[in-house]
């Protein structure tokens, strides 16, 4: 009898606790508006920190109407493979290493040296 008492219940996704005697937080309605008109409205608690920008729904930053204007760092540019390559050797050193790799890779094959090419 007892193992049959729990039958039909779906105790995995139901819970049995209820929403009385709970006490919410003080809630606050900020307003952010997007680069294209768009407004958007969001709940905050009152002790939450409000970010000053906050991304819409478009993809585009949306800012906090009637706030303090957003402070931006300073973007760094995106360093590619060259740049990095310029911090080890210089465009001489570089010439240089192709000139050799060219070489050796020639010999390797078998075929005959070249003159060097002159800019």
């Amino acid at each position: 009898m007892a193992d049959r008492s729990l039958r039909g219940t779906n105790l995995s996704t139901l819970s049995l606790e209820t929403d009385e005697n709970i006490a919410y937080s003080e809630r606050q309605t900020v307003r952010y508006e997007c680069q294209c008109g768009r407004i958007t409205e969001l709940p905050f608690s009152v002790e939450a920190d409000v970010p000053s920008i906050w991304e819409c729904r478009c993809g585009k930053e949306a800012t906090l109407v009637d706030g303090p204007e957003p402070s931006r760092k300073p973007v760094k540019p995106a360093r590619t493979h060259w740049d990095m390559l310029l911090e080890r050797r210089s465009v001489p050193e570089l010439e240089e290493l192709l000139e050799e790799r060219l070489t050796w890779l020639r010999a390797s094959r078998g075929e005959k040296p070249r003159r060097k090419r002159t800019a």
